[in-house]
C-alpha cells in the first residue's frame, strides 16, 4: 500500500508541477493555480493529510525553482491540503473536505499570504488582498477535485481502507 501511496503522490506532483506554467491566473505578484487545489483535495482523500501537504510543499517548491511559481505558492496551498485532509479523516465526506481547501487556501492562506508579500516579497498589499483571488482559484480547483472524485466513485475506481468513499 505504501508504494501505492508514494507513486500516486509522484504522478500528482509531477502533474502539477508541469501544468504550474500552463493553467494560471496572473494576480498581482501572484500566480493562482487552480490545478493544485485539485490536486490538493484529490491527495486530501486519496492519500490523506501528511501526504496532501508534502504533495502541495513539494509542488511548490518544485514550481518556485522552475520560475513558474512565486512564495505565495505556499500558503496558497499548504493550509487548504492540511484542512482538506483532517476534515476528510474526520467526516469521510468529499464535500466537507472541498470546503476544507476552499476555507484553508481562501481565507486562511490569503490572509497568511500577506506578510509574505509585505515583508519577504516587498509588496505593499492590504491584509486581504489576495483572498478573493485565492477564493476564485480554489473554487474552480476544488470543484474539478470534487468532479474527478464522484467520477472515480461512480465508475468504482478509488477505494480508502477498504471502502469506497462517499
Amino acid at each position: 500500500m505504501q508504494t501505492k501511496k508514494l507513486t500516486l503522490s509522484a504522478l500528482l506532483i509531477a502533474i502539477g508541477t508541469l501544468t504550474g506554467h500552463i493553467i494560471y491566473i496572473p494576480v498581482g505578484i501572484s500566480k493562482c493555480f487552480p490545478i493544485q487545489h485539485t490536486i490538493n483535495l484529490l491527495s486530501a482523500v486519496l492519500l490523506g493529510p501528511g501526504y496532501a501537504v508534502a504533495n502541495a510543499f513539494s509542488i511548490s517548491l518544485l514550481r518556485n525553482i522552475l520560475g513558474t511559481g512565486s512564495l505565495l505558492a505556499f500558503p496558497g496551498s499548504l493550509f487548504g491540503a492540511l484542512l482538506a485532509g483532517l476534515i476528510f479523516r474526520k467526516t469521510t465526506s468529499k464535500s466537507f473536505a472541498a470546503l476544507g481547501e476552499i476555507l484553508g487556501t481562501g481565507i486562511i492562506g490569503g490572509i497568511a499570504s500577506y506578510p509574505i508579500a509585505k515583508y519577504i516579497i516587498g509588496n505593499e498589499v492590504a491584509v486581504f488582498f489576495f483572498v478573493i483571488p485565492f477564493l476564485i482559484s480554489t473554487l474552480g480547483g476544488s470543484l474539478i477535485g470534487y468532479l474527478l472524485l464522484k467520477l472515480f466513485e461512480q465508475n468504482k475506481i478509488i477505494k480508502i481502507a477498504g471502502r469506497v468513499i462517499k
